[in-house]
């Protein structure tokens, strides 16, 4: 992926998905998607380029550094519940928009039933 895709890629996936918002609460160069109050994907740009920093299960995320050469622990965020995706050979768009699916499925997961926009049990197969 080039480094001028990551961002659009992603923004693109998180506006699509059901009742998402974008602010900038820790300033205009921090994007943070919100579902409910709660983050899923902040995009940033670093001296090194964009990133993106979405959820992701343990589990997983730990699968998903091992594979990935241009997946990292999460950039400021818990390095077990949080990846970092940069751009690079080992991501495509297939992929990135796949774990912003997914960081948003965790999330609404964690709401109370009412809140949730969407039933993250059956969403991902959906998605698609």
């Amino acid at each position: 992926m080039r480094r001028s895709d990551l961002h659009k890629i992603v923004r693109e996936a998180a506006e699509a998905l059901p009742g998402s918002g974008m602010s900038h609460p820790f300033g205009p160069e921090y994007e943070v998607w919100k579902v409910r109050g709660k983050v899923f994907a902040l995009l940033t740009d670093l001296a090194d380029g964009p990133i993106v920093v979405i959820k992701s299960d343990p589990e997983d995320s730990r699968a998903l550094r091992e594979t990935y050469a241009d997946i990292t622990p999460g950039y400021h965020m818990n390095k077990k519940h949080w990846i970092t995706l940069r751009p690079g050979p080992s991501i495509d768009n297939s992929l990135a928009q796949e774990l912003v699916t997914e960081s948003y499925r965790l999330v609404v997961m964690g709401l109370p039933r009412a809140q949730r926009p969407i039933d993250p049990d059956n969403f991902a197969a959906t998605a698609q």
